[in-house]
């Protein structure tokens, strides 16, 4: 896939010990995610199989947010359903490259966790966030895409139905207080005690078993993407459509777009 013509970001590894530090780096498009930053995501999930001393990683935006999805800008150059299937095929692999480290891994989010930002939380086995964080899939409303089977089920999974359904329908974002409740984040706190909550939680989990860690993970992994449908010709059906030009156009431009269900 082709780069976006602006600044292509980056997703950085740190280590401390056993515990991997991993930031997405494009601040000033508040971490939206170009393809050169899924790459570089997929590309540190496998240094981190690689490497037996690393025991948990922890996951999070610069700059005052999570992720705010996939770039939109990069999406002025599919040119049909086809662009459309082999993207949503291109963040399964990579988003599933992170869902199936064999480690226990952290999102520390604040800011935005929207569309790929919110698949990407979804994946890791822990959320902590800000207070003020918001969530959500709206792509009803911006860009007339839609998601993959296979993250719909995840989101399914973590949030059920009912919520699900207020995303991808309604467009509505989800507040820290309500993922609280549901058990989606695992602990909320202000900005300032985050990294904190997040060492602690680290911390906690290098005390646990390894093996079983990685036995549990593989079996709720199974359990939620097993013989699931393909649903590409919904995938087709979307991309494939005047209304996802229509969107992109709009998002860009930004002004709001005009549906006309073709």
């Amino acid at each position: 896939m082709r780069q976006a013509a602006s600044s292509s970001g980056a997703v950085r590894l740190t280590l401390a010990g056993p515990i991997a530090h991993i930031v997405f780096d494009r601040p000033e498009a508040r971490n939206a995610m170009t393809w050169t930053m899924y790459e570089d995501l997929r590309r540190i999930c496998g240094d981190i199989s690689a490497a037996p001393e690393i025991r948990v990683a922890v996951l999070r935006g610069a700059g005052g947010a999570f992720i705010a999805g996939t770039d939109i800008e990069q999406f002025k150059s599919f040119n049909g359903a086809e662009d459309g299937l082999r993207y949503e095929a291109f963040i399964d692999a990579h988003v599933g490259a992170l869902e199936q480290l064999s480690i226990p891994t952290i999102a520390v989010i604040d800011g935005w966790a929207v569309g790929g930002g919110l698949a990407i939380a979804a994946a890791c086995d822990f959320r902590i966030a800000d207070e003020r964080a918001q969530f959500g899939v709206p792509i009803s409303r911006t860009v007339g895409n839609c998601l993959s089977m296979s993250n719909v089920a995840r989101l399914v999974a973590h949030l059920g139905d009912a919520r699900v359904r207020r995303m991808l329908l309604l467009a509505e974002m989800l507040t820290t207080d309500e993922l609280v409740a549901c058990g989606f984040i695992r602990l909320a706190c202000g900005p300032e005690a985050l990294d904190g909550l997040a060492h602690s939680l680290a911390q906690t989990l290098l005390e646990r078993a390894p093996l079983t860690i990685r036995a549990s993970k593989r079996m709720l992994n199974a359990l939620h993407q097993s013989a699931l449908p393909s649903c590409d010709e919904l995938v087709a059906l979307c991309y494939g459509s005047q209304d996802f030009a229509e969107g992109v156009s709009a998002f860009v431009d930004k002004r709001p777009p005009h549906w006309g269900g073709r």
